[in-house]
């Protein structure tokens, strides 16, 4: 059975929220690098784990808020208990005036498709079908 990673995203708006707030970890790039160079990279920063093996473009796909997401299946075993993410900073609690860091992806875990599709960002859940089919095709 094909069981996918996703990220729960860190900080105070998600902390209490769970299906349909889980993502693929991700992040931006420029006009000048690599899409795939950039997926490693970002899932390096928010997990803490530089992956390897055969990569299978699922394409992308294009969010609610208008962010296009481009997206790569790789097989692998990754412990949860061993995440690294990177930090961002905000001011919180709003109006205080301090500055607090929280990790990118505060918690991560292995799903299998059916729950996947639940707790998975509604923008994102078009990946899914794409490693099915994919998946499907071999």
């Amino acid at each position: 059975e094909i069981e996918v990673l996703l990220g729960h995203p860190g900080g105070p708006f998600w902390k209490n929220k769970d299906d349909g707030a889980w993502s693929i970890p991700k992040g931006e790039y420029g006009d000048d690098e690599d899409s795939l160079a950039a997926a490693k990279r970002e899932f390096a920063e928010e997990t803490g784990l530089t992956p390897s093996g055969d990569f299978i473009p699922l394409g992308e796909v294009r969010q609610p808020g208008g962010k296009v997401v481009s997206a790569w299946a790789v097989e692998g075993d990754f412990d949860t208990a061993n995440l690294r993410s990177n930090t961002f900073s905000m001011p919180w609690p709003p109006g205080s005036g301090k500055l607090q860091e929280f990790p990118e992806i505060d918690r991560a875990e292995w799903f299998a498709l059916d729950i996947a599709r639940r707790k998975i960002l509604k923008g994102q859940a078009g990946l899914l079908d794409r490693l099915v089919k994919h998946k499907l095709d071999e």
